[in-house]
């Protein structure tokens, strides 16, 4: 029997190994953009930064130092040059496959940050696979600019899972729509009619605001903004706009909310302070062919009838009114179960001419006296 040289025990010393084989090696070198490994092999292992990472601006020297172990995948026995190439993401990739084709399977809910940015939707990346979320199912209404979610860590569920055509679709939306009826559920299951809650103000039209109340959103109509007149909605509100309104009416999933508390109604004590005979002043709100309705106070509109005008005939109230104009007039008719109150300035006119007559009257009496008594 012949004896074995000594490079020949050693070669018989080191392991064999495979494409495809999974190997463990010890950093014996690192540059930026290279890494040499001891994989107990006759060659040392080459592992180029293309093959660890996805991430085109790691460092190596930043990312594993001299002595440091990694799990590695061989990809060629020999290079041509006598080297063994390996790759680490292919091999986090493929055990990323598996961590993807689990929480496909079980529904598991991931988290990963934004890395990329598209046309048509957001990338992420989760164990080095990447996984792409469309449009249409970032969230549940239509976001036109998606640059907001750049670097945002994001949860999304696995809605479809292709390995063999590398098709991974991320769902963040199903998420939102989920939690968002969860929170309906509870805020339904604790609001009455009759409640005062916080809101905020999401939406602004011409017919009124849109309030989220966490978990839903309720309708602020323009009718129900103020006792008093709203010119435009937009005018009043701010998207954003912290606000504490009262429920007036729950319908189903639909909210009725209001701004008019009873506490500041102006009707409230308005028999008293607008009782039948008494003077008040007002301007001139809106004009009609048949009068001009003179706001009192916010909340609070009377009727002067064209009629009542002046005792001089009037066509229209537009003739001898402007609106915003100040007027003055005594109150003929207090109607409180039908908010209604009637005004005149002719009867104004009428009691201040007797009242004057009056006085007229007052002195030629004392002026015959004294003639008398001279």
């Amino acid at each position: 029997m012949s004896e074995l040289t000594f490079e020949q025990m050693l070669e018989d010393a080191l392991k064999t190994i495979h494409a495809g084989e999974v190997v463990e090696g010890t950093v014996i070198d690192v540059k930026p953009d290279e890494m040499v490994l001891n994989i107990g092999y006759k060659s040392d292992g080459i592992l180029t930064k293309n093959e660890y990472t996805n991430d085109a601006s790691v460092d190596l020297t930043a990312a594993v130092k001299v002595g440091d172990h990694l799990e590695v995948k061989v990809l060629k026995v020999n290079d041509g040059e006598g080297q063994v190439v390996l790759t680490y993401k292919r091999l986090a990739a493929d055990r990323g496959n598996k961590r993807i084709e689990e929480a496909y399977n079980t529904k598991e809910v991931l988290k990963a940050p934004v890395t990329q940015v598209l046309d048509g939707g957001l990338s992420v990346v989760v164990d080095e696979v990447r996984i792409f979320i469309p449009a249409s199912l970032v969230s549940d209404t239509y976001e036109k600019d998606l640059t907001k979610y750049a670097g945002q860590e994001i949860e999304f569920v696995i809605s479809e899972y292709n390995p063999k055509r590398r098709r991974y679709i991320g769902d963040r939306k199903q998420l939102i729509v989920a939690r968002k009826a969860q929170q309906q559920k509870e805020l339904f299951e604790r609001i009455h009619e009759g409640d005062v809650v916080e809101g905020v103000v999401k939406n602004v039209t011409d017919f009124g605001a849109f309030i989220d109340l966490g978990g839903a959103d309720g309708l602020l109509h323009i009718s129900e903004m103020s006792w008093g007149r709203i010119e435009h909605p937009k005018k009043v509100f701010k998207v954003g706009e912290k606000l504490t309104v009262l429920i007036k009416e729950i319908n189903g999933n639909k909210i009725a909310l209001s701004l008019k508390f009873e506490d500041a109604n102006p009707w409230k004590n308005a028999a008293e302070k607008y009782a039948v005979g008494k003077v008040v002043t007002g301007k001139v709100a809106r004009m009609t062919d048949f009068g001009a309705f003179v706001e009192l106070e916010p909340g609070v509109d009377a009727l002067l009838h064209v009629s009542q005008i002046s005792k001089e005939h009037v066509d229209k109230p537009s003739d001898v009114l402007k609106t915003g104009q100040e007027v003055t007039a005594k109150i003929v008719d207090f109607n409180e179960a039908d908010k209604k109150i009637s005004l005149s300035i002719k009867a104004l006119a009428a009691s201040q001419s007797k009242e004057e007559d009056a006085d007229v009257v007052s002195v030629d009496v004392e002026a015959v006296a004294a003639q008398t008594a001279e």
